[in-house]
C-alpha cells in the first residue's frame, strides 16, 4: 500500500530540477587582486541562467573557471568547488574533453582562419570524424540551429572572416554547437551584433535550452528578462542575489541594489 506521504515524496522528487552545474564558495584571485569571492549557485538542466551586473563585477572571470580556461593564466588562482554532472572539474584529466561539454561564445566573434564549412567541421574532425557525408550533416545541422544555414549554404567554401559581424557571431555559435555541449556559456554575445540579428539569436537560444543548459552573461538587463529562467546579480565580485527572473523584475528582491541596477540607477 502506497501512503500519501510516499506519493508526495515521489511527486517532489519528480518535480525537483536536475542540477547540471554546482558552484560552491568559489573565489578567483589574480595575484593579490580578488576578482570574485564566495560565489555559490547552481545551474539546472534545460534552463537559461542569466548573470547581470556592471563592468568589472567578475562575470567573465567566473565563466573562465567553469571550463578551466584559468589553466591558461598561471597568475589566476581559483578557490572553492565546481562540479559538473556530479564530477569535480578539477578531477578531470582531459581538460579538452571538459571544454567540449562546456562550450563558450565570447563577446566578439573569434573565427578560425578557415572556410565557413571548416569552422564548423573543425571540432568533429578532431573527434575523429572523417566521413564527408557525416560531416555534411553536422555542418548543416549546426548552421541551421544557429540560424545561419539559409544565409551561407551557397558559400560554405568562402572564408568565415568574410561574413558580416552578426553572421560571424552565429558562426561562432555553430562551432560551439558542433562540440555537442551539455552547457553553453555566452558572454555578451550581442555586443557586436545588430538588433535584428540579436533577436534571431535569442530565438535560437530559446530553442536550444530544450537540449542543453545555457549561461547567459549580459549587460542588457532586458535581454536577461526576455531569456533567463533565473537570474543572478553580480556586483563588485559578489553574487548579490539569485532569483526567478520574473520575480526579480517585478520587484521581489532581497537587496535594494538589485532593483537599483535593474532600473538603471547605476551601472
Amino acid at each position: 500500500m502506497v501512503t500519501s506521504t510516499q506519493t508526495e515524496m515521489k511527486q517532489s522528487a519528480e518535480s525537483d530540477p536536475v542540477v547540471k552545474l554546482k558552484v560552491n564558495d568559489v573565489g578567483i584571485h589574480y595575484g593579490s587582486t580578488t576578482a570574485i569571492s564566495g560565489i555559490t549557485l547552481d545551474v539546472r538542466e534545460h534552463e537559461i541562467f542569466g548573470i547581470i551586473g556592471p563592468a568589472n563585477a567578475g562575470k567573465t572571470s567566473f565563466l573562465k573557471t567553469l571550463n578551466r580556461m584559468n589553466d591558461f593564466s598561471p597568475e589566476m588562482r581559483v578557490e572553492g568547488d565546481i562540479t559538473f554532472d556530479g564530477i569535480n572539474i578539477r578531477d578531470v584529466r582531459n581538460v579538452y574533453a571538459l571544454r567540449n561539454l562546456i562550450g563558450v561564445v565570447f563577446p566578439l566573434p573569434v573565427g578560425l582562419p578557415l572556410t565557413v564549412y571548416e569552422n564548423v567541421a573543425f571540432v568533429p574532425r578532431l573527434r575523429g570524424i572523417t566521413d564527408k557525408a557525416e560531416l555534411d550533416v553536422i555542418v548543416e545541422r549546426c548552421l541551421t540551429r544557429s540560424a545561419l544555414w539559409d544565409e551561407v549554404k551557397d558559400r560554405l567554401n568562402s572564408l568565415g572572416s568574410l561574413l558580416s559581424g552578426g553572421q560571424q557571431q552565429r558562426l561562432t555559435i555553430a562551432r560551439a554547437l558542433s562540440q555537442e555541449p551539455k552547457l553553453l556559456m555566452l558572454d555578451e554575445f550581442s555586443i557586436a551584433v545588430d538588433p535584428v540579428t540579436t533577436m534571431r539569436i535569442e530565438d535560437v537560444l530559446k530553442e536550444l535550452k530544450q537540449e542543453m543548459s545555457i549561461i547567459l552573461v549580459t549587460n542588457l538587463v532586458q535581454q536577461a528578462r526576455r531569456l533567463a529562467d533565473r537570474t543572478a546579480f553580480f556586483l563588485d565580485g559578489q553574487c548579490v542575489e539569485i532569483g526567478e527572473t520574473d520575480a526579480l523584475f517585478s520587484g521581489q528582491v532581497i537587496d535594494q541594489r538589485t532593483t537599483d541596477y535593474i532600473e538603471g540607477r547605476f551601472g
